[in-house]
C-alpha cells in the first residue's frame, strides 16, 4: 500500500467524511465538528482555572487555551487506551508547561474525564439545538401558511380514498405535531444542557466545602446552568433529548411521507417545487423525484435507532459507568445532525410547495363521485385551534 505523509492521511479521513453531509444539515455539522468540540472542552479547562485556579495562573492557561489546536485523528488514536480527555489533558497541560511550569499544576485539577467531556458536548449541543429550533420555527411557519388553502381534496385512510377534507385541514394536521415537538425539544435541551462537574467521585472533593462555589463559578464562566448534582452516571437527560430529538424527525418524515405520494403523477395533487439539479434521475431523464422529502424519511427512518442507542445507556454501573457515556458525544452529533437535516428538507418543501388545486378537485370528483362532496364539518375550528397552539408554541400570543 502506498504511504501518505500524516497530513495527505488527515485530509484523506476529512474528505471521506464530509460525504456524511449528503445527510446531515450542514449548519449542524458545523457546530458539532471535531474542531468545535476539541475547542469546547478547552473552553472548559480554561473556565475552570478561571473559576478555581489563582488569578495569575488562571490567565496563562486561559491564554493557552484560546490559542490552542489538538491533531483529532492523533488523539482519537491516543485516545483508545482510555478517554478522549486523557491524552488531550496532556497536551494542554505541556503548552501551559511551556509558558509557566507553575500554571501547568493548575490545569484539569479537581476535574476528571467525564467533566471535561460531557460539558464540552453541553457546549456544542447548546448552539445545534438553538439551529434546530429554528429549523422546526421556518417548518411550523410554513406549513401554518397553507392552512389557508380551502381546496377540497380526498383525504386517504388506509392509502384508500375516504371522505372530502380541505388542504388547509390537511396542512394543520401537519402543524400540531410540530407544535408539540417545537416545546418538547426545548423543554429537553433546557434541561439536559447543563454543567457536568463532580470530580473523580461526584463529590468534588479536591476542593473541600467549596465544591458547590467553584461550581457555581464554573457554570457562570461558561454560561450555562449548573447542575444540583453530578450526572455521571445518571444519562436520563441525554435520553430524553434524543427522544424529542427522533419524534422531531418522524414529524418531519411524516410531511415528507405525504408529500411524496401527493407527487405521485397519477395523484399529482402537490408538488415539491422544482429547481436546477434537484430530483433528477441518473438513467431517467423524465423523472422527478421527491429528494427532499427523501431526506425527511432518510432522517426519520434513522434517528428512532440512535436515540434508542441513548435509551440503552440509562444503566451505568455505580458512580462512571464503563461504555455508556464515553461514545454518547457522537450518538448525539449524528441524531441532531440527521434530525436537523429532515427538518430543513421539510422547510424547503413547504415554503415552495406547489399546490394543484385542479388536481384536488378532478381526483376528489373521480374518487368520491357517489359522495358528498361538503369537505367542512369542523375543519374550519381544528384549523384556528391548531394555528392558536403554533403561535403559543413558538412564542408569541395566539
Amino acid at each position: 500500500m502506498e504511504r501518505r505523509a500524516p497530513g495527505q492521511e488527515r485530509n484523506r479521513l476529512f474528505r471521506l467524511l464530509s460525504l456524511e453531509l449528503l445527510f446531515a444539515d450542514e449548519v449542524c455539522a458545523g457546530l458539532l465538528s471535531d474542531e468545535n468540540f476539541l475547542a469546547a472542552m478547552a473552553r472548559f479547562e480554561a473556565a475552570l482555572a478561571r473559576a478555581s485556579a489563582p488569578a495569575a495562573h488562571a490567565e496563562i492557561i486561559s491564554r493557552v487555551c484560546d490559542t490552542a489546536r489538538f491533531d483529532a485523528a492523533a488523539l482519537a488514536r491516543e485516545g483508545r487506551a482510555g478517554t478522549l480527555a486523557i491524552p488531550f489533558v496532556k497536551a494542554l497541560t505541556a503548552r501551559v508547561a511551556a509558558v509557566s511550569k507553575d500554571a501547568a499544576k493548575h490545569v484539569h485539577a479537581g476535574a476528571t474525564s467525564q467533566d471535561v467531556i460531557d460539558t464540552a458536548v453541553v457546549l456544542c449541543l447548546k448552539p445545534a439545538c438553538a439551529r434546530i429550533n429554528e429549523l422546526t420555527v421556518r417548518l411550523g411557519d410554513a406549513a401554518a401558511r397553507l392552512t389557508g388553502n380551502h381546496t377540497p381534496t380526498a383525504a386517504r385512510t388506509l392509502l384508500q380514498p375516504a371522505l372530502p377534507v380541505t388542504f388547509g385541514w390537511k396542512a394543520a394536521m401537519w402543524l400540531s405535531p410540530i407544535s408539540r415537538s417545537l416545546v418538547a425539544l426545548r423543554r429537553a435541551a433546557n434541561e439536559a444542557l447543563v454543567l457536568q462537574f463532580g470530580g473523580p467521585s461526584g463529590t468534588l472533593s479536591a476542593f473541600g466545602d467549596q465544591g458547590t462555589k467553584v461550581s457555581a463559578a464554573l457554570a457562570r464562566e461558561l454560561g450555562i446552568a449548573a447542575s444540583l448534582v453530578p450526572w455521571h452516571s445518571a444519562r436520563d437527560r441525554f435520553a430524553r433529548l434524543g427522544a424529542e430529538l427522533a419524534i422531531l424527525a418522524g414529524a418531519a418524515g411524516k410531511i415528507g411521507r405525504d408529500v411524496a405520494l401527493l407527487m405521485q403523477p397519477e395523484v399529482g395533487e402537490a408538488s415539491e417545487a422544482a429547481a436546477p439539479g434537484r430530483g433528477g434521475s441518473s438513467s431517467m431523464p423524465h423523472k422527478r423525484n421527491p429528494a427532499l422529502s427523501m431526506l425527511a424519511l432518510e432522517a426519520a427512518q434513522r434517528a428512532p435507532g440512535l436515540a434508542a442507542t441513548l435509551l440503552g445507556q440509562l444503566t451505568p454501573e455505580h458512580e462512571r459507568g464503563l461504555g455508556q457515556w464515553q461514545s454518547q458525544w457522537f450518538t448525539l452529533r449524528e441524531l441532531a445532525c440527521s434530525t436537523a437535516s429532515g427538518v430543513a428538507a421539510m422547510a424547503d418543501v413547504l415554503e415552495g410547495l406547489e399546490v394543484n388545486e385542479k388536481a384536488m378537485r378532478d381526483n376528489l370528483a373521480r374518487l368520491l363521485k357517489d359522495q358528498a362532496l361538503d369537505a367542512a364539518g369542523a375543519a374550519g375550528a381544528m384549523i384556528e385551534a391548531a394555528l392558536a397552539e403554533w403561535a403559543t408554541s413558538r412564542g408569541r400570543a395566539p
